[in-house]
């Protein structure tokens, strides 16, 4: 898995995902369960996960979306 995204804005997180599943494009989200630690303020960004062989693709969905990758 490469990491694809990284916000701390989980409406961003929540819209790419559904872009990449719209292209057949599987992805998984890390670091949700840091809001409980921090207290749910957002200082801890979430990563967004793609596989590697997929990785182009999907930045390519950001790219035209206007979605800045944040890394």
């Amino acid at each position: 898995m490469k990491e694809l995204l990284r916000s701390n804005d989980p409406t961003i997180i929540a819209f790419a995902s559904a872009l990449l599943q719209g292209e057949g494009i599987d992805c998984f989200e890390m670091d949700v369960n840091m809001s409980i630690l921090e207290g749910s303020i957002g200082i801890f960004p979430r990563r967004l996960m793609v596989r590697s062989d997929d990785l182009i693709r999907a930045e390519r969905v950001m790219r035209d979306n206007e979605i800045a990758l944040g890394r």
